[in-house]
């Protein structure tokens, strides 16, 4: 039977599971070393894919940025903190030796049909994705999530609950824990419209048929990251999650349509 619909923000209001291409499908042979990038997401979007995910910075002008790292050493040529940048020296930098680092405007504008996971990885961007929510009216949008409960509070204090949120760490222990439902809807005051777990941490499984049943007695879906297997992929679909994040959408988009629940468009 189809767990109840969460409360709150039209976010997830679209037929279930959720397909979310993490970092724009990172890891998709076609466009690895792309991650997080204007072609990186093109090419989800192309696959058929409307939820992306990706996490945002804030430069040291204020510019909200697309970009996972807090630092550019890693996926590009140039080296240096996001947050002591300009957005016009960021802009030098390439990833893969191509591509220029996005700010999340371009990517909302760039993909109008598309909604957006978005992960807060500074204290900084708060501040800055509740202006442009609000100066876009991009509500139904975005889900915003973060692993820092302060910075998550923060975000939902600036914007009134209107924005749909993930659970921050406290909150998923809260489900993880509770006897049930219930009393974790209590806990978290009916903050959270979403779980967005790892299947497993360490020798812990987070993600059992008790968490999700217990999610979903509370109103609320469960997001797995972040999974590439196929046995596994399956292996949660058959335990009832609400959506996948993967770098490897080729092979999560193959898994939904073999199980005849593939929601995206068929291209």
């Amino acid at each position: 039977m189809e767990p109840p619909h969460p409360t709150g923000p039209a976010y997830l209001d679209a037929p279930r599971p959720l397909a979310f291409a993490h970092r724009g499908g990172a890891y998709h042979p076609d466009i690895e070393g792309l991650e997080n990038t204007l072609a990186a997401f093109a090419h989800a979007v192309e696959l058929g894919y409307t939820y992306l995910e990706t996490d945002v910075h804030v430069t040291s002008d204020g510019v909200l940025l697309a970009f996972h790292d807090t630092v550019l050493d890693r996926v590009t040529d140039r080296t240096g903190s996001i947050a002591e940048s300009t957005y016009a020296e960021v802009q030098q930098a390439l990833i893969g030796g191509r591509e220029r680092v996005p700010t999340l405007a371009d990517l909302v504008d760039a993909f109008p049909q598309a909604r957006f996971n978005v992960d807060l990885k500074s204290d900084g961007a708060v501040e800055s994705l509740a202006r442009f929510i609000e100066e876009r009216g991009a509500w139904d949008r975005v889900l915003v999530g973060s692993f820092s409960g302060r910075r998550m509070n923060a975000f939902r204090g600036r914007t009134g609950g209107r924005v749909a949120t993930s659970a921050h760490p406290l909150e998923v222990v809260a489900f993880v824990l509770s006897p049930s439902g219930r009393l974790a809807r209590w806990l978290t005051r009916g903050r959270p419209v979403a779980l967005q777990v790892p299947h497993r941490r360490g020798r812990l499984l987070v993600v059992s048929r008790g968490l999700v049943r217990r999610a979903h007695a509370a109103g609320v879906q469960v997001h797995v990251w972040t999974i590439d297997d196929p046995i596994e992929m399956n292996a949660l679909l058959d335990r009832g999650v609400d959506g996948i994040m993967t770098d490897r959408t080729d092979i999560l988009r193959d898994v939904l349509r073999a199980r005849g629940q593939w929601n995206g468009p068929d291209r």
